[in-house]
């Protein structure tokens, strides 16, 4: 009798750890949702880390996250990180999953403590205290598509791990 056995793929332990976390398959539609994620995210990092497009910058960010929000000062510096580093490391493909997971984290963060009692719409016309949370909603499916799949075709990590 003769036996056959496929032969171990990158992502079922070769390389241990680091080559788990970047391996990644030629997913166009991973790639898609990583650099939607990454583009949406970037701009909101750049708001809180350097006061473009009407942001407060680091200092203005940090006060309203310690203070207003309650945040302690390491999480509310790894939201500014995140929001920031991880967005752009997400648009390029360096480490897809582990920063997909952080904007999971933040987006998830942002609902609880803020969101969650707006209710689930955008506020559009004003009309209420706040901003919903479907964008939140949109962002961790975005966020999850790549924790699963990984960065996908034309990243850093499929170049490390093919």
């Amino acid at each position: 009798m003769t036996t056959h056995t496929m032969p171990m793929t990158y992502t079922q332990g070769q390389g241990g750890l680091l080559g788990r976390v970047l391996a990644t398959e030629g997913d166009w539609g991973a790639t898609v949702a990583r650099v939607a994620l990454g583009a949406v995210m970037l701009p909101h990092g750049a708001q809180k880390l350097l006061g473009w497009f009407g942001g407060y910058g680091f200092q203005g960010t940090m006060g309203f996250l310690t203070t207003q929000v309650g945040l302690p000062y390491p999480i509310a510096l790894l939201v500014i990180l995140i929001e920031s580093f991880g967005a752009l490391a997400l648009v390029i493909g360096l480490a897809g999953r582990v920063m997909a997971a952080g904007v999971a984290a933040v987006m998830v963060g942002a609902v609880v403590t803020t969101h969650l009692r707006n209710g689930f719409f955008m506020n559009w016309s004003g009309a209420q205290r706040g901003e919903g949370f479907e964008y939140h909603i949109l962002a961790l499916a975005l966020a999850l598509v790549v924790m699963l799949r990984g960065s996908g075709a034309a990243s850093v990590d499929r170049a490390l791990s093919a």
